[in-house]
């Protein structure tokens, strides 16, 4: 069985911070975006991304492939967004809920400021699990560049490898 990440990102974090993760674990991934994006500059991205989080808005996503029969492990990697995780995520979930179950699942957070910890209760509360096998928050670390983010994603990583077998 495989490792598989699925992620949306919108800014490039969560797109490095899957490339690496992938790197290290010899995992799939999976881009999944929105039909419609979102603004990404000034002050609509901050209102529409934020109204759509806090509203629990759930975006038709652009077509993908997954197939959970194919993986033990699923990483979600998502941006935050008002204390949430970034919508396209919540459709994700709420599309395969029922395809994770009984599967090992971990997740890693993308923040400006901070909320990645109840992002991950929210989203473990959509999952309807108690925990995550492993979770990672960093800091917009495309743009903030910072040498224990590789450490953070190292111990990530073994986490997910520890508990695989």
């Amino acid at each position: 069985m495989k490792t598989v990440i699925v992620y949306y990102s919108m800014l490039g974090n969560s797109e490095l911070t899957a490339g690496k993760i992938a790197e290290k674990l010899g995992a799939d991934v999976i881009r999944i975006e929105p039909d419609k994006a979102y603004p990404d500059k000034g002050a609509n991205k901050f209102l529409w991304g934020g109204k759509s989080a806090v509203m629990g808005e759930m975006p038709r996503l652009k077509p993908y492939e997954f197939d959970a029969d194919k993986y033990d492990v699923i990483i979600l990697g998502f941006p935050v967004w008002a204390s949430r995780p970034a919508p396209p995520i919540k459709t994700f979930v709420e599309e395969f809920k029922g395809r994770l179950k009984g599967k090992k699942l971990a997740a890693f957070a993308c923040q400006s400021g901070n909320g990645a910890e109840k992002a991950f209760a929210k989203l473990k509360d959509q999952l309807e699990i108690d925990d995550f096998v492993a979770e990672l928050i960093l800091i917009d670390p495309k743009t903030k560049k910072v040498s224990s983010n590789e450490e953070k994603i190292n111990v990530f990583c073994e986490d997910i490898r520890n508990k695989k077998e």
